[in-house]
């Protein structure tokens, strides 16, 4: 199924190098709005007067939104013109910021975020759009490239956010929107028109994708592994901030921006699994990338009592994490170009589903023992993506192991 390469594999001379870097510039910048709220979770308790566990429900409610975001928002790149999908997408954004910066009560600071979520799809649609300009041989490193984008935004959203939490975590997100409508203009000047293959409409795209999971074996595993890295991700960054609490009274905000200053490092993970991903395959580049993540957990639960201790643990987290993400996004956007939205959509859903249960694990894990159960609920997570994979051969016989030529 959508095997073909479509009209959208011959453009790659478009793809320069100026676009493909304002790509992974504009996939950091609109995802960073994701993660914003990790280390103003304790300010945020302190502003409402609520107990850690519910400020964890904020990055939940976020993601929890993404999640139905990807799944009704994203399809739509396959039917509809991208770059005005982009482009409206991106100006929305900023206005939910501003509603997320303006909330009255935590109920409708929750809502907020579940509707900021919904909307921030923009790095998962500028992901295929990539693919689509890319010219397939060097398709793995292009879609790389830009996760390498989206991956630095998501850890200097943490160290902004970090560093910046003086300023009030109702300001960070005011800054925030401001931002988003800067990016939405420039979007609308910078990128070139994407048509679809075919128009389609929003409910003939939605049902298509029972079809497409059920037909695509290699979709639901990836989608499997994706789900579980994230949830070991998420289940470390979440209640990090309550454990700096802890180690650091009153300066954890900022031990999370310097975390994330460090973590950055991750993000060199993300072009060399795109590149070893054409070259090697799938299947080995993401066991070596996932048994990082468990080694991360190792060090986080030897040494997590030190700021040099987490700041290690958690770059080789971020490069874990991104390198099995790229893998598993290489893989599936080799099924074909016609679809490339859609299966987005599912791998993505899947991937933020698991993001939620990471950040909800976490926290509670945090409230009832600590460090040590935060450390091994992300090991659990890794363990099972593992296992997984490496029982994909006998119960998946049909997925090869290499990715096609």
């Amino acid at each position: 199924m959508f095997r073909n390469e479509g009209p959208h594999a011959a453009p790659a001379a478009s793809l320069s190098s100026g676009l493909l870097g304002f790509l992974a510039f504009m996939a950091g910048a609109t995802v960073a709005n994701l993660y914003y709220s990790q280390p103003l979770l304790a300010q945020i308790a302190t502003s409402f007067q609520i107990t850690p566990d519910r400020a964890g429900l904020v990055t939940v409610a976020t993601q929890i939104g993404y999640a139905a975001g990807l799944l009704f928002i994203v399809p739509l790149g396959d039917g509809r013109e991208k770059k005005r999908l982009i482009v409206t997408t991106t100006a929305l954004i900023s206005g939910t910021l501003l509603l997320v910066a303006f909330s009255p009560d935590f109920s409708i600071l929750l809502t907020a975020c579940l509707l900021m979520g919904l909307v921030t799809t923009v790095p998962q649609l500028l992901v295929p759009y990539t693919a689509n300009l890319a010219a397939p041989a060097r398709r793995g490193r292009a879609v790389g490239f830009v996760m390498s984008g989206l991956l630095v935004g998501i850890i200097l959203s943490r160290a902004l956010s970090g560093f910046g939490a003086f300023l009030g975590w109702r300001v960070i997100y005011a800054i925030a929107a401001g931002a988003m409508a800067l990016c939405a203009a420039l979007a609308a000047r910078l990128l070139p028109r994407q048509p679809p293959a075919g128009p389609a409409t929003h409910k003939a795209l939605l049902l298509s994708l029972v079809a497409l999971w059920r037909q695509e074996p290699v979709l639901r595993l990836h989608a499997f592994l994706g789900a579980m890295g994230f949830a070991a991700f998420n289940s470390f960054w979440t209640p990090l901030v309550f454990h700096y609490a802890r180690l650091f009274p009153g300066d954890a905000s900022r031990m999370v921006g310097i975390t994330g200053f460090i973590g950055v490092t991750g993000a060199l993970a993300a072009p060399l699994s795109g590149r070893l991903s054409e070259r090697i395959g799938a299947r080995g580049i993401n066991g070596a990338f996932l048994a990082l993540v468990l080694a991360a957990f190792l060090v986080l639960w030897r040494a997590g009592d030190s700021l040099l201790g987490v700041a290690i643990g958690a770059a080789l987290l971020d490069a874990g994490v991104q390198g099995s993400h790229v893998s598993n996004q290489t893989r599936i956007y080799a099924l074909g170009a016609t679809a490339r939205n859609r299966l987005t959509a599912l791998y993505m859903t899947a991937y933020f589903v698991g993001g939620a249960l990471g950040s909800f694990v976490g926290t509670l894990a945090w409230q009832e023992a600590r460090w040590p159960a935060v450390c091994a609920s992300g090991a659990v997570f890794a363990l099972a993506a593992q296992a997984r994979l490496w029982g994909s051969r006998r119960n998946d016989p049909g997925i090869p192991a290499m990715p096609p030529r």
